[in-house]
């Protein structure tokens, strides 16, 4: 059997379509499609995820036969416990049915080989006699990759001219650990921003001005350890997760949308008791706030602006939650988000959903809201220690930040005339 032959098998044996192959090996649906019509050959590294994949030797895959190490003779069921450390996985075949890795995302094997994406399929005999143990090494590096396919085959006796078809084929599945990754990313950009904003808060109860503790040589002190503290713990997560997240859209630049309707409306869902819970808690700081500022005699104390802003820290929390939870469903954007840094950083682009005009587009407004918010910084600075020639630096250092929301404003205005150039040349 050839090497196109034998990925057939080993994808028709598994019911596995050529876009759920593409995204476990961080390829695109086209790439998997020429392989299969030996329009281009699989580099090394791909051909090796291959084998821990489907638990062959690269002799057998290349150029041998895979029915008698994959196939096992038997329908069975495969799988997939995925998560972001990782797309290859370790097959474990043994006589008996080996129990399957509970809460996972599966495909249900067929006894039907060859199968190509337009529902065609070669059905081979199989030698329900022949096994393939795949363990130790394997084993080894499937536990480590996080992705792991257990095989539970059955003696076949049958001589496969009638073979039922009762597994759906084309249920789509997270079969790459999009949405515990994205779940485990919102977690900790939310609490890390709002790490950053309780430190600020919790110094606030020290502020010389109206510290809890009284005139005391140490409030400049704990107002500073608990702002670093609170910006420590906030970098300790934000950190981590942007890299974490840059990594897994290296690894995976395309995920096939797997959310239903019902999912996305619950995300909406989410999204507004985020923002109205949110809401709630500034007012409701606020309101503190100005209570203590008319009928509470200490109300130049600094726990009514701690109190204030630990409110803000946690309708922060409630935004940056919701908001990235409903994000989280429009696998869409992340796609073309990916979709673009793998553009920029010269990667090959699996499924490309934007032509050359539109990413260069994109660019352009990219660069021009990036010089105006560069502009407005230094303008701002300026305004900030300088003042203009004169002039009171105090009041200058009033309004020193009126550069910035005017850049936004500005911004905005980029944002609807360059696509509107864009149609005209077009046209």
């Amino acid at each position: 059997m050839s090497f196109k032959e034998n990925l057939q098998y080993l994808r028709g044996s598994r019911n596995m379509t050529q876009e759920q192959l593409a995204m476990l090996l961080g390829v695109s649906r086209q790439a998997i499609s020429k392989w299969e019509s030996e329009k281009a050959y699989p580099e090394m590294d791909k051909l090796l995820m291959l084998c821990d994949m489907f638990g062959v030797t690269l002799d057998d895959l290349v150029m041998g036969d895979v029915r008698a190490s994959a196939g096992c003779g038997g329908a069975g069921r495969v799988d997939l416990a995925a998560d972001t450390d990782g797309v290859a996985a370790s097959v474990g075949v043994a006589d008996a049915a080996v129990g399957a890795v509970p809460g996972v995302i599966g495909f249900a094997a067929s006894q039907v080989a060859g199968m190509s994406d337009s529902g065609e399929s070669d059905v081979r005999d199989t030698n329900p006699n022949v096994c393939a143990s795949v363990s130790g090494e394997s084993d080894a590096q499937g536990a480590k990759t996080g992705v792991q396919l257990s095989v539970s085959p059955e003696s076949d006796t049958r001589d496969g001219t009638d073979i039922p078809q009762s597994v759906p084929r084309h249920i789509v599945q997270d079969v790459v650990g999009y949405d515990s990754h994205m779940r485990r990313f919102a977690w900790l950009i939310a609490i890390g921003v709002a790490a950053i904003i309780l430190g600020v808060a919790v110094g606030m109860l020290f502020s010389p001005e109206g510290s809890v503790l009284g005139p005391s040589p140490v409030n400049d002190v704990l107002v500073t350890v608990c702002t670093l503290v609170g910006a420590m713990v906030g970098l300790a997560l934000l950190i981590p997760a942007g890299i974490m997240h840059g990594d897994f859209r290296r690894r995976h630049p395309y995920v096939q949308d797997f959310y239903t309707n019902e999912d996305k409306s619950r995300a909406s869902v989410v999204l507004a008791i985020g923002v109205a819970i949110g809401a709630v808690l500034i007012l409701a700081g606020v309101c503190v706030r100005v209570f203590c500022d008319e009928f509470v005699a200490d109300g130049d104390a600094g726990w009514p602006d701690s109190v204030l802003l630990a409110c803000v820290a946690a309708a922060v929390f409630c935004f940056i939650m919701s908001g990235m939870t409903h994000d989280k469903v429009n696998v869409d954007k992340y796609n073309r988000e990916a979709e673009e840094e793998s553009a920029r950083e010269g990667r090959s682009v699996p499924h490309p959903t934007m032509s050359e005009s539109d990413r260069f587009y994109r660019r352009l407004t990219s660069a021009i809201c990036g010089v105006i918010m560069l502009l407005a910084t230094v303008i701002a600075l300026l305004m900030l220690f300088l003042g203009t020639a004169g002039s009171d630096v105090d009041a200058w250092m009033k309004v020193f930040w009126v550069p910035w929301p005017i850049g936004g404003v500005l911004c905005g205005v980029v944002g609807i005339i360059v696509p509107l150039v864009k149609e005209a040349r077009r046209r």
